[in-house]
């Protein structure tokens, strides 16, 4: 009985440990990567979420940030009314760990930015871990891209707006291109027989991610 009772109580122990583990990024962040939350109210935000209550502070922006969702190795933050911030640790080889951060904001149209850092906040070359979208990606395969309508149309898209978006259960980034949502009505119109529906879902394996 005492076995059994020491073999749950570590394997609690270790499932504490885990889950302290994005935790503990978030908390170790630099101030610089997230100046609307100092270090301490970061650790509030945590407390808060771990105890079941709305882990909800006031920022030095004069608004509010709000912890949504806390696991061992993802993280989504509103940092502001029209901002978030997604923090995921990913694999390495040899049982390392990167960073990777998606900071997003929402204004006509929501947009993105991807950066990756090594485990004590260390920033990473992106060009050497994943691959950014582009607008040509969205377009369909079967466009006519020498016809006039098509030329016409795609002038309208020469702002390149992307919002990425981490999974919590996987090694996955979603691309969604936003550029039409900053357009009007009628542009929107003219751009949309020429666009994928979906976004494009990148997936990653230990050393890259890939589209």
């Amino acid at each position: 009985m005492k076995k059994i009772l020491f073999a749950c109580c570590f394997i609690f122990a270790l499932t504490a440990l885990r889950a302290q583990e994005m935790a503990s990024l978030f908390t170790a962040m630099p101030d610089q990567y997230i100046p609307q939350l100092e270090n301490a109210w970061r650790k509030d935000l945590v407390d808060l979420y771990n105890s079941g209550k709305e882990a909800k502070l006031k920022n030095t922006m004069e608004g509010y940030s709000t912890l949504k969702k806390l696991t061992t190795d993802y993280l989504l933050l509103q940092v502001t009314d029209n901002s978030t911030m997604e923090i995921k640790r990913l694999p390495l080889v040899n049982n390392t760990y990167i960073i990777c951060v998606v900071n997003t904001v929402f204004g006509p149209a929501a947009d993105s930015r991807v950066a990756f850092f090594t485990t004590d906040w260390k920033s990473l070359d992106a060009t050497d871990l994943y691959t950014p979208a582009t607008t040509d990606w969205f377009f369909r395969e079967d466009a006519d891209r020498k016809s006039d309508e098509f030329l016409f149309a795609a002038s309208w898209l020469d702002i390149q707006l992307i919002q990425y978006s981490l999974s919590e259960d996987n090694f996955t980034m979603k691309a969604t291109f936003t550029t039409p949502q900053y357009l009007g009505k009628e542009e929107r119109e003219k751009v949309a027989p020429f666009l994928k529906t979906e976004p494009r879902i990148k997936t990653r394996e230990k050393t890259q991610l890939n589209r």
